[in-house]
């Protein structure tokens, strides 16, 4: 039975939030999936540790913002393999590409999955 299009997201969140714990050290305080067509986009809020906030917010901002952003950028490409395959096996589609971005201002993160096809989703349960 295929599942409905808010299970899939619902399953998103919970693999994406699964994987910002586990292996950033982190998880965020809320987690939204929205499955558009070919592409999955996820945002994440407040994922930045205290050590990062202060970083962030020192008298040197610019350099500990790029700083953050270098190493959360290393660490994503390190775990991707773990994360898109977690994906992959909630959509049943496999992964074309992966693109994140963090702002060292407010916390938040968005991660797109690009996908080969769109996912199948019953529509049960939709007006």
């Amino acid at each position: 039975m295929l599942k409905t299009k808010g299970q899939i997201e619902s399953e998103v969140c919970e693999a994406v939030t699964k994987f910002e714990k586990e292996y950033m050290g982190r998880g965020p305080l809320e987690t939204k999936a929205f499955v558009i067509e070919d592409m999955v986009l996820v945002r994440l809020k407040k994922v930045l540790t205290p050590a990062e906030l202060r970083l962030a917010d020192n008298a040197d901002r610019k350099d500990g913002r790029e700083l953050i952003k270098r190493v959360r950028i290393t660490l994503m490409e390190q775990g991707r393999p773990l994360l898109e395959a977690a994906v992959e096996n909630i959509l049943g589609v496999k992964i074309k590409s992966l693109h994140t971005d963090i702002s060292t201002l407010t916390g938040e993160r968005v991660i797109i999955f690009s996908l080969e096809k769109q996912p199948e989703y019953s529509d049960k349960g939709r007006p």
